[in-house]
């Protein structure tokens, strides 16, 4: 039996301390194998966004275990965490989150650039042309709209060759058009790398596309829709 790529057993996390203590996670489990795309939702407050941050090891846990491609994550050190991080996964904002002063050519390359990869500009433009920004590389973020703000965040998240995508409220930030065609290209994408996507959103339109549906209440899963037919490509990644 192959095993899962994502595995949180009896996951548990607090925030703020004293009087301001929130217990955030409360005994979280969850299975996600490779080449599957889960949509997270739930009300506002439910923790979903903070479990993304789990998965991607920028949240440290008070108990339980998270591993992630084999490897146990709440046992790494910080700097450990986020060497694996820039190897295996890939995130993508809400707020696009893209460095100002730097083009989009520079933006893509960064965390390349960040692990000394020798191509890091070559593979940079690669991932841009890969998201249809080939015309606009030159380009700061405050000359670019919000739907190619987020191609070039998508583009960054990709060139390191990520097994699995994360993307909090990738849509957030768009008008409904340009989300529908960001949305696309994640599924596109995930399709053509054979990566595992896993997305926080409030859209139940764009969680419904995803293979599989979880659904978050009070630091809780609240439903597990993990019977949803897999699609096509995810039988061809998992046999």
């Amino acid at each position: 039996m192959t095993e899962p790529v994502i595995a949180l057993d009896n996951v548990h996390l607090t925030l703020g301390s004293g009087a301001s203590t929130v217990h955030v996670l409360k005994g979280m489990s969850l299975e996600i194998d490779a080449g599957q795309s889960v949509g997270i939702v739930g009300p506002s407050g439910s923790g979903k966004s903070t479990l993304l941050m789990v998965l991607a090891g920028l949240e440290r846990i008070d108990s339980g275990t998270v591993s992630v491609a084999g490897a146990k994550l709440n046992a790494m050190s910080e700097d450990q965490a986020a060497a694996f991080r820039g190897r295996n996964i890939g995130i993508v904002f809400q707020s696009f989150h893209l460095i100002p002063n730097m083009t989009a050519l520079e933006n893509a390359a960064v965390p390349l650039e960040l692990a000394g990869h020798p191509d890091a500009f070559e593979i940079a433009a690669r991932e841009l042309k890969a998201v249809g920004l080939e015309h606009r590389m030159t380009h700061y973020p405050g000359e670019l709209s919000g739907g190619e703000q987020q191609r070039v965040a998508i583009a960054r998240a990709l060139a390191p060759s990520p097994k699995i995508l994360i993307a909090d409220e990738p849509t957030g930030n768009l008008d409904t058009a340009t989300g529908r065609q960001i949305a696309d290209l994640l599924f596109q994408t995930q399709r053509e790398y054979g990566l595992t996507l896993v997305l926080v959103t409030h859209d139940s339109a764009l969680a419904g596309r995803c293979d599989r549906e979880i659904r978050v209440r009070s630091g809780r899963i609240e439903a597990d829709g993990s019977d949803k037919p897999a699609t096509p490509h995810i039988v061809a990644v998992n046999p």
